[in-house]
């Protein structure tokens, strides 16, 4: 079986996905790495009308990406295309191909209305990586009112370049973990309340990092009495980090209706104790209370913190289960092969 994987990544994290999504080739898979990103700019196609626009009028780049992705699928002689989040196909191409064609859902409800509906019945399995969708109802039961042909949960792991490769269960802790508390994400309006009660209430005890512009960071600090200006970092720098850090805080833009991002991996795989939003939804990925731990607010979040880090031999045991537990089963090899079983099962029920 032959996958042609299309994503959308930039600069190290294309690196990476492209060296990383190859680690299974063998006799029974193989998986052709194919960023379509690279063709067309992804804020023309951010939402299905986008595309619908640019499918219509014949966009040169589009339509280069789609002559391209046909010429692929013949000479490499691809069974699976696969395309994870920002999808750029628009139906009637899709329409065209005689392979299975699998879609991999990866932000939830936030943008469930924009991206994802408009395409997951012209696809023959789509992919979700959290049942979280809103207090109405799972994501596979919403998936199920869409009437889409197949669906599966297939959740997000760990990049071996998010995390050090030099850790290992004898030598977890011997770093030194100069960082108390650390938040590394986008700068979103959702989690600018959070963030601040945590700088504010930490101080330097707390370290956060994301993606954010000037009028962002002018909005939070002047909404929230200025608790910092907050900067980015390369991709490359997250792991070292991770590995100096003692608690890591998961925050998701719903809460727990958008748990399930990749920073939910990749601390664990950094020996990082975890504190994370997600409630009844992180026993889907992790064991509560041993591997993780769930805060239900902002104020009861705070009083963890400090629980934790007067505790280490407690915050240790859960970090060292969570970091058995990803490596065990969410390592980037072992979820790609959990993939190809996923399709090989579903296309033998074609």
């Amino acid at each position: 079986m032959k996958i042609l994987y299309s994503f959308n990544k930039t600069e190290f994290e294309e690196t990476y996905w492209k060296n990383e999504l190859r680690c299974i080739n063998d006799s029974n898979c193989e998986i052709v790495p194919f960023n379509h990103g690279s063709y067309v700019n992804i804020s023309k196609i951010i939402r299905a009308q986008l595309l619908d626009n640019l499918f219509y009028y014949e966009d040169k780049k589009l339509i280069k990406l789609y002559n391209n992705v046909s010429k692929i699928i013949e000479e490499e002689k691809i069974d699976v295309l696969l395309v994870d989040n920002c999808f750029p196909y628009h139906p009637e191409f899709l329409k065209t191909l005689k392979v299975f064609k699998v879609m991999r859902t990866t932000d939830g409800p936030v943008s469930a209305f924009d991206r994802d509906f408009a395409y997951v019945n012209y696809y023959d399995l789509v992919l979700y990586h959290s049942p979280a969708y809103n207090k109405f109802s799972t994501y596979p039961e919403k998936l199920d009112e869409l009437k889409v042909k197949s669906h599966e949960f297939w959740p997000h792991g760990s990049f071996k370049a998010m995390r050090d490769q030099s850790l290992t269960l004898e030598n977890l802790f011997a770093h030194n973990r100069n960082i108390d508390v650390i938040f590394i994400g986008a700068l979103h309006f959702d989690k600018m309340e959070s963030i601040a009660k945590l700088k504010k209430n930490l101080g330097d005890r707390f370290l956060y990092h994301g993606l954010s512009t000037i009028k962002r960071n002018i909005y939070f600090n002047v909404k929230y009495r200025y608790p910092g200006w907050v900067t980015a970092i390369k991709g490359e720098d997250h792991a070292n980090l991770y590995r100096r850090s003692k608690i890591g805080v998961n925050i998701h833009n719903r809460g727990k209706y958008t748990v399930g991002s990749y920073r939910l991996f990749d601390l664990p795989a950094n020996g990082v104790m975890q504190l994370s939003d997600g409630d009844d939804y992180l026993g889907n990925f992790f064991d509560v209370g041993s591997e993780i731990v769930s805060y239900k607010s902002i104020d009861n979040l705070l009083e963890l913190v400090k629980y934790y880090l007067k505790n280490d031999v407690e915050r240790e045991r859960i970090a060292t289960n969570a970091f058995v537990r990803t490596l065990n089963e969410y390592d980037i090899k072992i979820i790609l092969k959990k993939l190809t079983s996923i399709i090989k099962a579903k296309m033998h029920h074609v």
